[in-house]
């Protein structure tokens, strides 16, 4: 009980985000309106991704130092789940751009296709679905961990450029960039409404708790699935 004190936190914490987060007052900003209430879910989400590739990175470097197995498996494991929530993150996004860019600001779809945050996230993505492809390629697995962690060190540098570097750079209608629709960018102190943060940060380390907790549940049976390769 004492070791899944953190999974229980994780379930209490996303029950009171998505409680909190369609019950309790948000401020009433221009355009966003009531449609603040997805910050608690795509944001977070792409925090919680943001967290485990950033893991998944660490064990990448790791393998590369010792080459234990292992360190390959977390690092595919890490980033396979971070994908799953870049996914939903971008899903969510697009919908909340249907509430606000398309039926508040009058843009088309195919305007909103060409926003620079959502083309950014796109390539993120796709550089990271590339890595997926990449590792099924190969039947060596020594070749597969090596090349697979040299090529997630170089997906997640393209992280930075392609979310929040470019799209700040450049006209854009998300919040934070220039030329940006009114709201909140989740990180300026200035912005973002004490009722926001009472949701916001909880919903953070939920997301994050509840990733990590599916990617060990995974990394565990890979662990048991690939026992004899393990040097331990």
């Amino acid at each position: 009980m004492k070791q899944n004190w953190w999974k229980i936190l994780a379930l209490l914490l996303l029950i009171y985000t998505v409680v909190g987060g369609f019950l309790m007052d948000v401020p009433t900003l221009p355009i966003l309106n009531e449609s603040i209430r997805n910050m608690y879910f795509h944001v977070c989400m792409w925090f919680a991704m943001m967290i485990l590739f950033t893991i998944s990175f660490i064990y990448s470097i790791k393998y590369l130092r010792g080459f234990q197995y292992k360190h390959d498996i977390y690092a595919h494991n890490y980033a396979a789940i971070a994908s799953f929530l870049g996914i939903l993150g971008y899903s969510t996004g697009f919908i909340w751009a249907n509430y606000t860019w398309i039926s508040d600001q009058n843009q088309s779809i195919a305007g909103i296709l060409k926003e620079p945050k959502l083309i950014g996230a796109a390539i993120a993505l796709l550089i990271y679905g590339a890595y997926f492809v990449l590792r099924g390629s190969f039947t060596d697995i020594d070749k597969k961990a090596r090349v697979s962690a040299v090529y997630n060190i170089f997906a997640f540098a393209m992280l930075f450029p392609s979310i929040w570097i470019i799209p700040r750079l450049v006209g854009s209608l998300h919040p934070g960039g220039q030329g940006g629709a009114g709201g909140n960018p989740a990180l300026n102190f200035k912005d973002i409404d004490s009722r926001i943060r009472l949701v916001f940060y909880p919903a953070v380390i939920g997301w994050t708790l509840l990733a990590v907790w599916i990617a060990t549940l995974k990394i565990r049976l890979q662990l048991i699935k690939d026992k004899s390769l393990l040097n331990e």
